[in-house]
């Protein structure tokens, strides 16, 4: 018997409904007595935690929790905008977290969002008008980023389990919110991006501790460039642990809320009877394999490769593949890519390489920090709200004027100058002092490339796959994964 029948058949479903038919609401979903099926927006947050409580101008629409069950759920309600992340709306989650956290009654953390976003990303409009103001409103906006911090820490050291449905635009400060978590699902609608170097940022909410983590140079392609992952990339590339058809994510919820926990079973099993019970909804993947893969993704590797020692030195792999390579599709790759970098913020690009170097030997506390030691700096810097302004509230397609405007004119020394602590600012304090090097659930998304190669050391293709699906009970996805990697490696 696999561990997964074993797990389905120790903790079955109280309603038939959901065994019959995943598409079905199932029948306790349905039953809306007021005192387990709830819903509600507003929080009052400890009197002693003055960061956390509400202001004047918030919006008490923007986040709406429920309690279904043993499932807790937070849905950003801000659709118009796409589910942009601003103060109002972490202000009100934290403490909901940590009321949870407490809680023996709450037993998985469902976050959502509204309309067609999970969250696009933070309100950097907002950020971009208070730098305008001087010191003060730069000092504002630095506050904002601890708050949108420490909530991103909380959620990758949280002790319950917690599940992102990233159905729709994950960006930015979405992908603080749903990249550091245990369970991470794409859907069809997925589109994932980190794109701060476009308007004049560098890549945050922890991109520096699970950008230099991805396998090869995609991580640093990814923070450099901008550039989108949709949909099954997504999970083929290990930003997202599941993969599941959007149609099924309510059902899903719902099967969730049926599950119950046992006092003495720890964390671990929780999340395994979890991914069991998402593997469930597994209906299949719309392609065999990522877009980013074969040539194109070994061509990456080798020009993102951590061992460049500069922006320059990529370039000129770039120019080599495009006036070298017999491939009129990486011909043309390589030269979108030297123009994306030419029209992304100089100094933005030349510290998120940066990240990408040293991030990796931070753990994910001093991630954080130094991130915020960042943004601080970053909000003196004329980039940022030239890029805000050009590219979000303006809309121009022509490139933004940046100080400096070319990467020639970038200084090291300016570029380690926004790495440090202004010591006139508070670094950041977070809510707990729980750190860890490499991500604890790892085991719950597809094997690595190097654990694939070191079974097919002494091992056949077949009988590779063989052993990772006994081994990830299952999972969706493992055979695909498998041939890819053998076939990009060998």
């Amino acid at each position: 018997m696999s561990l997964r029948t074993s797990i389905r058949r120790t903790a079955a479903p109280l309603s038939w409904a959901s065994r019959t038919n995943t598409c079905a609401m199932p029948l306790r979903a349905k039953i809306t007595n007021p005192a387990m099926l709830s819903a509600s927006r507003q929080y009052t947050a400890p009197a002693s935690d003055p960061a956390l409580q509400p202001q004047p101008n918030d919006d008490p629409d923007d986040v709406v929790f429920t309690n279904n069950y043993g499932v807790r759920s937070i849905e950003l309600n801000r659709p118009k905008k796409l589910n942009s992340l601003d103060g109002s709306m972490v202000r009100k989650i934290i403490p909901r977290l940590q009321e949870w956290a407490q809680s023996e009654l709450a037993g998985v953390v469902i976050i959502k969002g509204s309309g067609r976003a999970f969250c696009a990303g933070g309100d950097v409009a907002a950020l971009a008008k208070w730098n305008q103001e001087g010191p003060e409103g730069q000092q504002r906006s630095a506050d904002y980023f601890a708050l949108e911090y420490k909530l991103d820490h909380m959620i990758a050291t949280y002790k319950k389990p917690y599940v992102a449905f990233m159905d729709g635009i994950t960006m930015g400060g979405g992908v603080g919110l749903s990249i550091h978590a245990p369970f991470r699902i794409a859907t069809e609608n997925t589109l994932f991006a980190m794109p701060e170097t476009t308007i004049g940022f560098f890549p945050d909410v922890g991109a520096s501790f699970f950008l230099p983590r991805m396998e090869g140079g995609l991580g640093t392609y990814l923070a450099l460039t901008s550039e989108q992952l949709k949909g099954i990339d997504a999970f083929y590339h290990g930003v997202a642990t599941h993969y599941i058809h959007s149609s099924t994510l309510q059902a899903l919820e719902s099967r969730l809320a049926e599950l119950q926990f046992p006092d003495y079973m720890t964390l671990e099993n929780r999340c395994k009877l979890i991914d069991a019970t998402i593997e469930e909804y597994a209906t299949g993947l719309p392609a065999p394999r990522p877009h980013i893969s074969g040539e194109l993704r070994q061509t990456i590797d080798r020009v993102f490769h951590r061992d460049q020692p500069d922006i320059h030195a990529i370039l000129a792999s770039l120019a080599e593949v495009r006036d070298q390579s017999p491939s009129s599709e990486l011909k043309k790759w390589a030269t979108k890519t030297i123009e994306t970098l030419h029209t992304r913020s100089p100094t933005a690009v030349a510290v998120a390489l940066e990240q990408m170097r040293i991030g990796r030997t931070w753990d994910i506390s001093e991630a954080f920090q130094k991130e915020h030691d960042i943004a601080t700096n970053f909000m003196a810097h004329p980039d940022f709200v030239e890029g805000v302004t050009a590219r979000l509230i303006q809309r121009k397609k022509e490139r933004p004027n940046w100080q400096p405007n070319t990467l020639q004119e970038v200084k090291m020394e300016d570029v380690r100058r926004m790495f440090a602590r202004n010591q006139k600012r508070p670094g950041l304090n977070l809510l707990n002092a729980t750190r860890f090097d490499e991500y604890p659930h790892a085991w719950i998304g597809l094997p690595s490339e190097n654990e694939i190669w070191s079974e097919a050391s002494n091992k056949t293709p077949q009988q590779v796959v063989e052993t990772l699906l006994e081994k990830y009970n299952g999972k969706q996805g493992i055979r695909e994964r498998v041939a890819e990697v053998l076939e990009r490696l060998q």
